[in-house]
């Protein structure tokens, strides 16, 4: 059994060290890889669509597993299904559910979904009118992929003004800020879930406390994630009833009645109020760093898992009642400027669970290619003895201009 994993990420490396003690699979391959898949495979140095499709051809590859969302939104599932193969992940229309804000709050706000109320705008204009009437805070999302950093809280008009300039004009995120979303802030505390589609139901991991924030004590600028724990110490049985009755069940009657059935992640990002639980966005993919966590705690054989949604069946999940850490150290500025090109040391000498992200081997030296280098992942009967196991690792790693938080899993 010959496997393809699409992506270079530490959820990448988490899911191919998940997959690796599984004796029927005799070859994975990644694109493009990092310097974990390297020791689990071979990378391979191909990104475009018809590239892969043609490698997975050749190489009569049994089944690819997509870990981002831009392959997904581009259609890679789409022109894989055209050629009858094996691929795990919703079709492009599907995607646009996390490549689309504007369509994804369409589709919450049509089939009753709980979430923030918004409007979309796609004239400049219009979103500054619209702000200046607006009392503050306010959350300001570019609709299209930004790397999970298109999203500001705007605490003042001010900072409104600056951030619609910033995603219609100025364009740094590219046209990803074409069309914003505006919607109101939401006071509470974040989670996300994870659940696997078999085409016809979903089925939910545990819940899994994100840090998305740059600095300790949540402060600086949104990134792509900074550590995570499971399950959540903070969402409680109620929560999840809420969740489960007026997000998981709309949200399933809605592809139902949109006709759409995908066999693949769907992931929900959830803030957590005094009123609830409300949907802030969907993700069709598994989460980075939520994933780190959860391949640490399942109890099932993941391949099993993917099968048996591929093929319709039910399945079961199960978790162990451990809990886990995941601390993601990133090269100094991230998520803004950052140098990289620095020598990773004393890897050999950690005990948590090491998986790269933004390092490449070269020669005898393992180096940093980008912001989220690598994550630490531990287990334990408690969080706080999971946390000293990553942090006391954290310590033994050095390269230049390293960073991290400093309270990831601290309660």
């Amino acid at each position: 059994m010959k496997i393809l994993i699409v992506g270079n990420g530490a959820r990448e490396s988490a899911v191919a060290l998940k997959l690796s003690s599984d004796k029927r699979i005799t070859k994975m391959y990644f694109a493009k890889g990092n310097a974990t898949t390297e020791s689990l495979g071979q990378n391979v140095y191909e990104d475009s669509i018809e590239g892969l499709r043609d490698f997975v051809i050749k190489e009569r590859i049994d089944l690819t597993v997509v870990g981002p969302e831009a392959p997904l939104v581009a259609g890679i599932v789409d022109e894989f299904k055209k050629h009858n193969l094996k691929i795990f992940g919703p079709r492009k229309r599907t995607a646009e559910l996390e490549g689309s804000k504007a369509f994804s709050k369409k589709f919450m706000q049509t089939h009753n979904i709980k979430t923030a109320k918004a409007k979309v705008f796609e004239a400049y204009q219009d979103a500054i009118d619209y702000v200046r009437t607006q009392k503050f805070p306010l959350v300001i999302k570019a609709s299209g992929l930004a790397g999970g950093k298109g999203v500001v809280i705007a605490d003042d008009l001010a900072e409104a003004e600056t951030t619609i300039h910033q995603f219609m004009i100025e364009r740094i995120f590219g046209d990803a800020g074409i069309q914003l979303v505006i919607e109101e802030y939401l006071r509470g505390f974040e989670a996300s879930i994870i659940a696997f589609s078999n085409g016809d139901k979903l089925f939910p991991c545990i819940p899994v406390k994100d840090y998305k924030k740059a600095g300790s004590g949540d402060t600086g600028p949104n990134t792509g994630g900074m550590g995570s724990v499971a399950p959540s110490p903070e969402f409680t049985e109620a929560h999840q009833k809420d969740f489960n009755e007026n997000i998981l069940k709309p949200t399933l009657a809605g592809l139902h009645a949109s006709n759409i059935r995908f066999k693949g992640f769907i992931f929900f990002g959830l803030m957590v109020t005094e009123n609830g639980t409300y949907l802030l966005e969907y993700n069709m993919r598994l989460g980075d760093p939520e994933t780190q966590v959860i391949m640490a705690l399942m109890e099932n054989n993941l391949y099993d898992v993917i099968m048996d949604c591929l093929e319709g069946n039910d399945i079961e999940l199960k978790f162990s009642d451990k809990k886990a850490v995941c601390l993601v150290m990133c090269s100094g500025g991230y998520p803004r400027q950052i140098e990289t090109g620095f020598e990773i040391r004393n890897t050999e000498k950690v005990t948590s669970q090491l998986l790269f992200a933004g390092a490449r081997v070269k020669g005898s030296q393992i180096l940093t290619t980008g912001g989220r280098v690598l994550s630490l992942v531990a287990t334990g009967d408690t969080f706080e003895e999971a946390r000293k196991k990553v942090y006391k690792d954290a310590d033994i790693i050095h390269y230049d201009y390293e960073y991290y938080r400093d309270d990831i899993g601290k309660f």
